[in-house]
């Protein structure tokens, strides 16, 4: 018997669908911890994890076997969010202003992935950061491709030099990345921005 039906048509019980749901709820707790807790100073013990979620150490060991699995899935989390917010900026607003709105969200990404590179060991973050140029560049080829079309960047501008331009955000502590973050990437818009004739 596998707990997953409760007659042999096939129906999902609904205890079995509120122990899924439990299941998720635990999981989405976990990584909004451990997204939090990257930041504090020193290693970030899954107990720590366990303990600011209000689950036990079963529950978070079930869904994460190791403290290399929760980071790595805290990063790619975060990248997917950062990605999906590129066509949602493009329905609600202009091209250029999406763009640097998306930038607005590149700042939360970038404070994560410092925190997390910095967590995990280098054969495991270039795995990672490896994984995640295609789709970010793919974000950033979106908003760009619909500001080419609008007329409002340099028509030479490409993904790549994007991607250049903001890799240097995960860098930053987050006192500088407070203090110069929004300036810089204003900057960077500026200085994507068509030149009027």
């Amino acid at each position: 018997m596998s707990g997953y039906s409760d007659d042999h048509s096939g129906h999902v019980s609904d205890s079995v669908k509120g122990r899924r749901a439990d299941a998720q709820r635990n999981r989405e707790r976990i990584l909004q911890a451990a997204r939090e807790l990257v930041h504090e100073p020193g290693e970030l013990k899954l107990n720590a994890v366990a303990k600011a979620c209000g689950v036990g150490q079963g529950t978070l060991y079930r869904h994460f076997p190791t403290r290399e699995d929760l980071l790595a899935e805290v990063y790619r989390r975060e990248m997917d969010e950062l990605v999906a917010a590129a066509p949602r900026l493009l329905e609600t607003h202009e091209p250029l202003d999406a763009l640097a709105a998306w930038f607005d969200r590149v700042a939360a990404y970038a404070r994560v992935k410092r925190d997390v590179f910095a967590a995990v060991e280098a054969g495991i973050w270039r795995d990672l950061a490896a994984h995640s140029l295609g789709p970010i560049g793919e974000a950033v080829e979106l908003l760009l491709a619909a500001c080419r079309e609008a007329g409002s960047v340099r028509v030479d501008a490409e993904a790549r030099d994007v991607i250049v331009l903001i890799s240097w955000l995960s860098r930053l502590d987050d006192a500088e990345l407070d203090a110069r973050g929004p300036r810089l990437l204003a900057i960077i818009v500026d200085g994507l921005r068509a030149r009027r004739p």
